[in-house]
């Protein structure tokens, strides 16, 4: 299934590339493979999401003739104008994101701590001069959960498990990755267990630094004496760990400036 070419280049996200009628756009991303045709009168997206026998840590992509197994899935576009150019856009997950660190913390009474999470992107494949949408591809399989009191209250979320890393410099950095700074206070009189967190993904916007790491920015939930006072806002700027940034998608839904969402339940539910 592999295609073999001449010229491996790497993968750079919001920037178009040229293909001449006839050609393919081969991509290996992470748990993703991807190509892309260019024909006279339609675009062609194919794709299959695998396991990796090894963890990846780059894309790359290639540009020959060559096109995968008949198995994997097609899927078939009007070719509006003329434009020979494809983009690939980084987005969010377009529901929270329910992260489980694989071994839980303990926040002390009136502690503070910052954690660092990196979850998975959606690839936004864009055809033409206006970067047109043709098709979403999430760049590992998703797995979905349900948060809330109960059955009948609550919402649907990816989940995700996490090292729930406290220093940055161990946060693997991957293209198909961002990394959110998460900063949880408990001003609570006793301390506070963290077994899982609802990190608002659709309300972050995605920003690449010179190094071609995505990053979103920072979030923070205050625990007061009461649980059910919970509260979460999104920072308005980057981790300055995070470099000279560029935006290069914004969230999925904007919420007011400044504005706190009261959500234990969706938050630590």
């Amino acid at each position: 299934m592999e295609n073999e070419t001449e010229s491996w280049r790497d993968g750079i996200w919001a920037q178009p590339y040229e293909l001449l009628s006839g050609q393919t756009q081969y991509h290996k991303l992470g748990h993703v493979r991807l190509w892309v045709t260019l024909l006279d009168n339609e675009w062609q997206v194919r794709s299959v999401t695998r396991e990796p026998e090894t963890d990846p840590v780059s894309w790359t992509e290639s540009i020959g003739h060559k096109l995968p197994l008949t198995s994997v899935s097609l899927e078939r576009f009007i070719r509006e104008g003329d434009s020979p150019t494809v983009t690939f856009i980084p987005a969010v997950a377009n529901l929270p994101t329910v992260i489980r660190p694989f071994q839980p913390l303990t926040i002390p009474a009136g502690g503070r701590c910052t954690i660092y999470v990196g979850t998975v992107v959606w690839m936004k494949v864009c055809a033409g001069a206006k970067q047109t949408v043709l098709t979403e591809v999430p760049l590992a399989a998703p797995s979905l959960t349900w948060v809330g009191r109960n059955t009948m209250e609550g919402e649907l979320c990816y989940s995700s498990s996490s090292f729930a890393r406290l220093v940055l410099e161990a946060v693997p950095k991957r293209p198909w990755r961002a990394v959110t700074p998460v900063t949880i206070i408990n001003r609570r009189a006793e301390p506070l267990l963290l077994d899982r967190f609802s990190l608002p993904t659709p309300l972050l916007s995605l920003h690449q630094n010179e190094r071609g790491q995505l990053w979103t920015p920072g979030v923070v939930v205050e625990v007061e004496t009461d649980m059910n006072s919970a509260s979460l806002h999104v920072d308005q700027s980057l981790l300055v760990a995070a470099g000279p940034c560029e935006q290069v998608a914004p969230a999925r839904v904007k919420a007011a400036k400044g504005r706190f969402v009261r959500a234990f339940d969706r938050v630590f539910g």
